[in-house]
């Protein structure tokens, strides 16, 4: 029996003016099972959103972008025609070009995209000549060097590429080479 308004807990439509106040055509009955739904609802959301909190602790946090040295050399039919050394990080897009002044082409466009999966890095490779353009995907560790032919025929379209993690001693040695003898405390550019 409903202590509020003595109906009994039975479902009955409401009179005018209910104690409730409310206009809806619902009796006591009726509003505690609302009452009730409401009470479950909250209850559902409230535990669907400690789900989700728990799993987003649980998933690893993002990895930070490793920064990357890239030194390429492109081939063409066996002519050495570009040779950048470059600096970029994991996740982010590399972009180098190459154009004489007033030209209206590049003398060559290279895009590298680097992201880290475990210990090694998948690589997307674009690169565009006037002549001649290429395409590839690869997997390189820290300190590979890879020679790459992205030709039709072998020769046509070379590509050498050796990726290095800044952050390493082999990467300090090799800018180490570049000075002279490795006497002085100045590196290289790259």
């Amino acid at each position: 029996m409903c202590d509020s308004c003595n109906t009994g807990g039975k479902v009955e439509p409401a009179k005018e003016g209910s104690h409730y106040g409310r206009d809806l055509g619902y009796s006591c009955a009726s509003f505690r099972r609302d009452l009730s739904m409401n009470r479950t609802f909250r209850n559902v959301v409230a535990g669907l959103a400690l789900l989700v909190g728990l799993l987003c602790g649980m998933m690893p946090a993002s990895a930070e972008a490793e920064p990357l040295y890239f030194a390429v050399e492109v081939w063409r039919d066996g002519r050495l025609v570009a040779q950048p050394k470059l600096l970029g990080e994991t996740g982010r897009t590399l972009r180098a070009e190459r154009r004489r002044p007033g030209a209206p082409t590049a003398d060559y466009r290279l895009v590298l995209m680097p992201r880290a999966e475990g210990e090694s890095f998948l690589l997307q490779l674009d690169l565009l000549l006037p002549e001649a353009k290429g395409h590839s995907e690869l997997a390189l560790l820290h300190g590979q060097q890879r020679k790459l032919q992205l030709g039709r025929v072998p020769g046509e379209l070379e590509v050498s590429l050796l990726l290095m993690k800044v952050d390493s001693p082999e990467f300090r040695a090799l800018m180490q080479l570049g000075t002279d003898g490795g006497k002085s405390g100045t590196s290289c550019s790259i």
